[in-house]
């Protein structure tokens, strides 16, 4: 080959080469103009996913009361005797006779329950020498249950009448005895305040209450069992305790959450 073949081969391949980076240069300037491939048009038309949902929260406080229409009390049969045996049957007999009076008075058996029972020395204290041994003192106790106020006073003073002064009866306690429908109310009510103000607040500035997205009870004050002020009945001798019910009350306070729409 002689020399001006080689210089023109030379040539060729140089002009080629200029000519494929010219190319990959205008590939690579030209790409940079067309949009990033996430930058989607984010019109009306385009999804809300994003949005963050428009919420209202109100609390509600809610009260109910009630007049107490149960009786409980305490009672107690105590018993001091010699010998314990004779303790024992002497206990049961007196409880047995105040059984025997409440059943009369309207006391179902399934309302009295029985919550102790006790049988201790008694010992006689000298100033010189040691105790000496007098005799058994034995305790029964019970809960019992009046389900009907209004017979209440009668089954305490039957109680102390039939136990005499081997008996004693306290922590009177005034019931309710539905405080499952007390409370209802008073959370129907709760919720119903807050309802009352956020579409108030709802109006106010131009919207409306959606659907609920949570409730939540932050609070609850449920019926109150308060002892009477006769704590001790065992020496009363009338033919009927008086008692006076008063009235309890209830409150619930909820929290609750709605969309706005």
């Amino acid at each position: 080959m002689d020399r001006s073949s080689v210089t023109v081969s030379i040539r060729t391949l140089l002009i080629a080469l200029l000519v494929a980076v010219a190319l990959v240069a205008a590939y690579l300037l030209g790409g940079s103009d067309d949009p990033p491939a996430h930058a989607a048009d984010d019109g009306a038309t385009g999804s809300t996913a994003g949005e963050q949902a428009r919420l209202l929260t109100m609390t509600g406080k809610g009260e109910a009361s009630a007049v107490p229409d149960q009786l409980s009390f305490a009672l107690a049969v105590n018993v001091t005797r010699p010998d314990l045996a004779d303790a024992l049957d002497a206990a049961n007999a007196s409880m047995a006779r105040v059984l025997g009076a409440l059943a009369e008075q309207g006391v179902a058996k399934g309302d009295v329950q029985t919550t102790g029972l006790s049988m201790d020395p008694v010992y006689d204290y000298h100033a010189s020498g040691p105790p000496t041994l007098r005799g058994y003192r034995v305790a029964q106790r019970a809960r019992v249950l009046v389900d009907e106020l209004k017979r209440g006073g009668a089954a305490v003073s039957a109680a102390v009448a039939a136990g005499g002064n081997d008996v004693r009866v306290s922590d009177l306690r005034l019931l309710v005895g539905d405080t499952d429908e007390v409370m209802a109310q008073a959370r129907a009510a709760a919720v119903e305040e807050a309802r009352t103000k956020a579409e108030q607040y709802a109006a106010a500035s131009g919207q409306t209450l959606g659907d609920v997205v949570t409730v939540r009870e932050v609070r609850a004050r449920p019926l109150a069992t308060p002892v009477a002020a006769l704590a001790d009945l065992s020496a009363y001798r009338v033919s009927q305790v008086p008692i006076r019910a008063g009235r309890d009350e209830a409150a619930v306070t909820v929290r609750i959450v709605w969309e706005l729409s």
